[in-house]
């Protein structure tokens, strides 16, 4: 937009009723980003922030509650010494079971119905290998019985996790 003696003036005019930047804006057909900008440059006087508000406007403002002092929570029961209670025995490892045969895709498929999580049998965690695609009826997953704190047995365990390499090694 350029700026004429006409259109500052009109500004300056606008400014001093007291209208909102945003309304000269509309009024004059420019953004109030322009209205703005151009009343700063022109160190025309702050507008009162809408935001801020001084004491002496006319809606009270509500007394704010008192703070309550002293707990505000219930008294506990009286304080009894519990008796230790005996740790539970820490249960035996699970033995690792020798690794089942790959299986084929072209083997015929068992027709369980489809499982969305990895199946548990008994406290026995199996192992969760997707086989097949997921959302047809040959989608399963292994069943074998999974390594000790892995989701997958040995086989697949040694698929899923790779042992990582020095980069250092590459560089020399």
């Amino acid at each position: 937009m350029e700026w004429t003696a006409e259109t500052i003036e009109r500004l300056r005019t606008l400014w001093a009723e007291g209208l909102s930047t945003a309304e000269i804006g509309r009024r004059m057909g420019i953004s109030k980003n322009a209205v703005v900008g151009k009343a700063h440059r022109l160190n025309l006087p702050a507008r009162p922030s809408p935001i801020r508000r001084d004491g002496n406007s006319g809606v009270p403002r509500p007394a704010a509650p008192r703070r309550v002092t002293g707990p505000t929570l219930p008294p506990l029961r009286t304080m009894e010494v519990a008796e230790p209670v005996a740790a539970a025995p820490m249960p035996a490892p699970r033995p690792v079971l020798p690794p089942k045969p790959a299986v084929r895709e072209a083997a015929p498929v068992r027709s369980a119905p489809v499982r969305a999580v990895a199946p548990r049998v008994g406290r026995a965690a199996v192992c969760c290998w997707p086989i097949g695609e997921p959302g047809t009826k040959s989608f399963r997953f292994c069943d074998a019985g999974a390594t000790h704190g892995k989701p997958y047995c040995v086989e697949h365990a040694q698929i899923a996790y790779v042992k990582v390499r020095d980069r250092r090694e590459d560089a020399a």
